[in-house]
């Protein structure tokens, strides 16, 4: 099924590039100049993903994404000329799911829109019943492991959810960076390495003597269908 994007975006040049990308990447784009015609856009019809500009003719961004998140459950990706920090940050604190700042590349932003969606699918896709000793609440993004809540990172924690989603596959470490990482990058995939150590030294301090975590040497890693 082809996911309509939609972007809120008041500037011409920049929305057709968007326009562009998506449709290139198969996707089916909706461009709304102003906030005020994004939020009749998304009443009218089904939505999967908006980008969301952040300085708009007739409001802030930011507030045109309380609007959103208080009648929509859809993903929402920030646009802005601007890249200071306190921008970034507080579009994430608000719930914003990825953040792009111009100028871009349409093709770092379709990979983001990718990302997000395959993200926002998958949290939906969490077992009802996950492996032994697993329990996985998504609305807290926050897993237990025995009845012990971990303190994971947001990419542990993304790591985690597709091991448990499919106890006993073997997933590749690129597969575990695409899931898991906003922008994959090969060239960091010793850093899956790196995460997946955490996660088992934060299971075995709740069970020393268990590692529900299996390595394939030259393969990648599965989480045991039993602990």
């Amino acid at each position: 099924m082809t996911r309509r994007i939609l972007i809120i975006e008041d500037e011409p040049g920049v929305a057709e590039t968007l326009l562009y990308a998506l449709k290139t990447e198969r996707f089916q784009p909706v461009w709304c100049e102003t906030g005020s015609e994004g939020l009749k856009a998304l009443e009218k019809q089904e939505i999967d993903l908006v980008i969301l500009d952040i300085g708009l003719p007739d409001g802030n961004g930011f507030e045109f994404f309380r609007e959103i998140r208080n009648k929509f459950s859809v993903p929402v990706i920030f646009l802005t000329a601007r890249s200071e920090e306190v921008d970034r940050v507080l579009g994430l604190e608000l719930g914003g799911d990825d953040y792009v700042t111009k100028p871009f590349s349409p093709r770092e932003v379709t990979a983001r829109v990718k990302a997000v969606l395959r993200r926002a699918s998958g949290d939906q896709d969490v077992p009802k019943s996950p492996p032994p000793g697993f329990q996985v609440d998504e609305s807290r993004k926050q897993i237990r492991f025995f009845g012990t809540p971990l303190e994971l990172s947001r990419y542990e924690y993304r790591i985690l959810c597709a091991l448990i989603r499919r106890p006993g596959m073997v997933f590749k470490r690129e597969m575990l960076m695409e899931l898991a990482w906003d922008v994959s990058d090969i060239s960091g995939l010793r850093t899956v390495d790196t995460h997946i150590k955490t996660i088992r030294h934060k299971l075995r301090e709740i069970r020393p003597d268990d590692d529900p975590i299996r390595t394939h040497r030259g393969f990648g890693y599965s989480l045991k269908e039993k602990t």
